[in-house]
């Protein structure tokens, strides 16, 4: 038999899409070269908003259609979330939550046997443990998400996602480490450090992400160690120095702003002020020459006046972000935010959102046309369309090289010359030694 997955969500669901795939080929199965019309077809599902679950039941009620004879099995945030409504999945045979990821091939095998609808979705506690696994081979040869962390503590009075993945839990630095070694053997340049609160690794274990940190830079073989998206009050000093001293990690930092506006924020149940978001800013710019600030901004948060939306769009041009996520507030039943009864009207987030959007693209070329003239390393992955070699910068900048030859997987030194929509062109540089 065999399989397919289709993820969606943030980059620790890619990860733990990995790691269900890597299950099922130990189990026997074979990967789909269709993946619509595989034997088993996994959805690994996103609950953050109601359009990410509108998607995932599209897709079941698409893949039922077309293949009425596969076993469908669902899992990730959205049963996890939601464990009183899992028997509304009656067109899904296989339901698992977040934390039965190791029991896949067996649930899909009492399915087949028993041709009854298998459900395990189990409540985290405050004493559930990290689910300790991990990856030796990631979809792309040059670069390779690492999941260290899992859960969040924060309660954002918006988000969902505290009961989708249970209080914060931390990998044990000696199996990071023995991951990272076996993914360096198989020739990963760059790793990335990812989880549900980033921030928050080690600290019910004694440990800080900066300990993870330096345990990835000291691998031999990897060449590059990034960060996911972090909270931005953790972002202290200390740490901002802590991470200075490797010249292996990545400057750039995508700090969850939200709003630029104090107010907002302080109804969001985020931890910091609009002010103390600039200064950590500022700390890190002061540090890290050539850094990129990426982030998340939500419109249309309930309660947002005109004023506090100004506030929160004069901030974003203000902190000159090299990218950014916009989005208009998304009612998420079982949240605080949700019960408001001063919802914005839809019309007013759109207007809002195209605000926002044109600002940050400004902020976005500012950027890039900040970049040119430099000389930097690009970590080069596959052709465009158009042949081209795409790439990336330590600062996350995308870059499109002319070259003759195959450089996947290598690091070359390449002059960034022009600015084309959303990438920079480059030139390699020839005689100068890379450091693949």
């Amino acid at each position: 038999m065999n399989f397919s997955i289709f993820n969606f969500g943030c980059k620790v669901n890619q990860y733990e899409s990995q790691i269900m795939s890597d299950l099922m080929v130990q189990s026997g199965y074979d990967i789909s070269d269709e993946k619509e019309n595989a034997d088993v077809m996994i959805i690994n599902s996103c609950t953050v908003t109601a359009v990410s679950d509108n998607k995932v039941m599209k897709l079941i009620r698409h893949l039922r259609r077309k293949n009425p004879r596969a076993v469908i099995v669902l899992t990730g945030c959205m049963p996890q979330a939601y464990p009183d409504l899992t028997t509304e999945f009656t067109l899904v045979d296989v339901v698992l939550g977040n934390s039965m990821r190791r029991e896949l091939p067996d649930a899909i095998k009492r399915f087949l046997e028993t041709g009854e609808q298998v459900v395990e979705v189990h409540k985290y506690t405050k004493n559930s443990d990290f689910e300790v696994v991990s990856v030796s081979k990631f979809e792309e040869r040059t670069r390779a998400f690492v999941k260290i962390e899992d859960g969040c503590n924060r309660y954002c009075s918006y988000c969902i996602i505290p009961y989708a993945r249970g209080p914060v839990r931390s990998k044990p630095l000696d199996v990071i480490e023995k991951e990272l070694r076996t993914l360096a053997s198989h020739g990963y340049k760059e790793i990335v450090l990812v989880g549900i609160n980033l921030s928050a690794y080690g600290q019910e274990i004694g440990k800080h992400l900066c300990d993870a940190v330096e345990c990835a830079c000291s691998i031999e073989g990897i060449e590059r160690v990034r960060l996911g998206s972090l909270e931005p009050e953790r972002m202290d000093k200390d740490s901002i120095q802590r991470l200075a001293k490797l010249s292996k990690f990545c400057p750039q930092f995508h700090l969850s702003l939200q709003s630029g506006c104090t107010e907002t924020l302080k109804r969001m149940n985020r931890h910091y002020t609009a002010d103390e978001y600039e200064k950590i800013v500022g700390d890190l710019r002061s540090v890290f020459e050539n850094c990129s600030i990426t982030t998340d901004v939500m419109v249309g948060f309930a309660g947002e006046t005109e004023e506090e939306f100004i506030k929160s769009l004069d901030f974003v041009k203000r902190i000159g972000f090299a990218k950014v996520h916009v989005f208009p507030y998304s009612q998420r039943e079982g949240t605080v935010a949700a019960k408001r009864p001063d919802q914005i009207d839809n019309s007013v987030k759109s207007q809002r959102s195209r605000q926002m959007i044109a600002a940050t693209e400004e902020s976005r070329r500012l950027f890039l046309e900040s970049q040119l003239g430099l000389c930097e390393s690009v970590l080069f992955e596959q052709p465009d369309e158009n042949g081209k070699w795409q790439g990336y910068t330590m600062n996350y900048t995308p870059v499109r090289c002319e070259c003759g030859m195959d450089i996947n997987g290598k690091i070359l030194a390449v002059n960034l010359t022009k600015v084309c929509e959303d990438h920079l062109v480059g030139e390699i540089i020839y005689d100068k030694p890379d450091i693949i």
